[in-house]
């Protein structure tokens, strides 16, 4: 990683305001998984052992401004990690009127920040309303992102130094990971974010052979570029969940009432040709588990074909046993997508077979990466997260960087 982190530089005397992810699941004021606030300790424990102080900020839900809900407030993200750390983690009620907070910090306190989202700024989210000309958008667009670039001068202010921990946002370019880069000097990237960089940018740019790439989920029109970009890099392109029935029914197989994308079925023939160009294994399912109806206690049946009336909701065995013979030979796993409907038990045997197979790669000495998402409470699920080699914090970010794109959090922040 050619980004500077905090490694690089004397944090000794100074306020390091970090951005973190602490967008964790929260019901009835209860944190329900904190592997993300887990994933932040490194960089956290580390500030503070340099003689460095701390302001941490993140958002949490979708806030907007509906006002703060016991569900949405950073207060209760604050109060646990005080008790991870064995330390107060004082707070401030707003993330843009903070001034007292940060004022009375000593080398050695951290400071938790209100949801940065219960600002509009953060986002500065901006859709023309109806009626509304394209002078006044523009104009609107424009006063939003100046308001934009103030939050984020409001939120510099408060350190030093700039550290981004959060890979899960990365993709966005917000006040709080990306405008600010252009405030502090010094912005650097945290351990979270370096480890997440390493993993996903070597196994897609520089990978150890043979590479195995597998993409599941719904829909095609969600994972377009990943497969295009993919094709490039990959030596075996394995297909399941929802998003196969298209490449499937693009082949001529039946799919019944299976989830299907018609007007994406010209680009699964397209890139089922480009894979040929490039020698590219292209594997889909040569079984399927069909159901009778969406319910957990459907009827089912294993069917190559896929009968009127019925859909496909998993993978069938000798489709499992097929993608893990392509996955145990390989050196290098990227996996994005669940294979089927794998939340409801008659439907999770094609994505647990493949979460085995996958937890073999690294026993085999090579690497696995799962790659954010519905693949990560899948694993989580599996029981077989500490047999992968990186389980990715970041749904949304990690795609877009399958994709072959430049996060807006990462190349703003200072190179080595």
């Amino acid at each position: 990683m050619n980004k500077k982190t905090l490694r690089d530089i004397d944090l000794k005397g100074k306020k390091v305001i970090m951005r973190v992810d602490f967008n964790v699941p929260v019901k009835e004021g209860v944190i329900k998984d904190d592997t993300r606030i887990k994933g932040a300790l490194p960089s956290i424990k580390y500030v503070l052992e340099q003689g460095g102080s701390l302001v941490l900020m993140s958002h949490m839900g979708r806030p907007d401004e509906k006002g703060i809900t016991p569900d949405t407030t950073m207060k209760i993200v604050a109060d646990y990690l005080s008790k991870l750390l064995a330390k107060p983690v004082a707070f401030a009620a707003d993330c843009a009127n903070a001034d007292a907070e940060v004022a009375a910090m000593k080398p050695g306190d951290i400071v938790m920040l209100e949801n940065t989202r219960y600002h509009k700024e953060e986002q500065a989210k901006c859709k023309q309303k109806d009626g509304e000309s394209d002078e006044d958008f523009k104009a609107r667009k424009a006063a939003l992102k100046e308001q934009q670039k103030e939050l984020a001068k409001k939120l510099a202010s408060y350190g030093d130094v700039f550290c981004n921990d959060a890979f899960g946002t990365a993709h966005r370019a917000h006040a709080s990971t990306a405008v600010i880069t252009k405030i502090i000097d010094t912005s650097v990237a945290g351990f979270l974010m370096e480890k997440e960089i390493e993993y996903l940018g070597s196994a897609v740019e520089n990978p150890v052979r043979p590479f195995v790439a597998i993409l599941g989920g719904a829909k095609v029109s969600d994972k377009l570029a990943v497969v295009k970009n993919l094709l490039t890099k990959v030596d075996t392109l394995i297909i399941g969940g929802g998003m196969a029935y298209t490449f499937l029914k693009a082949l001529g197989r039946k799919i019944g009432k299976s989830l299907c994308e018609e007007d994406q079925i010209q680009y699964a023939k397209d890139m089922m040709a480009h894979a040929k160009d490039l020698g590219v294994k292209f594997l889909l399912p040569v079984d399927n588990v069909a159901a009778d109806k969406f319910d957990p206690e459907a009827n089912t049946q294993i069917v190559s074909d896929i009968p009127d009336g019925w859909m496909g909701l998993d993978i069938g065995p000798k489709t499992v046993e097929l993608y893990s013979d392509a996955i145990k030979n390989a050196k290098t796993v990227v996996w994005n997508g669940p294979m089927g409907c794998f939340e409801m038990e008659k439907f999770s045997k094609g994505t647990f077979g493949v979460c085995e197979a996958v937890a073999q790669v690294k026993a085999n000495g090579g690497i696995s990466i799962i790659g954010g998402g519905d693949s990560v409470a899948a694993v989580n699920k599996s029981g077989l997260a500490s047999k992968m080699s990186h389980v990715s914090t970041g749904g949304g970010a990690s795609l877009e960087f399958l994709e072959g794109k430049e996060l807006p959090g990462v190349v703003s922040l200072n190179s080595k």
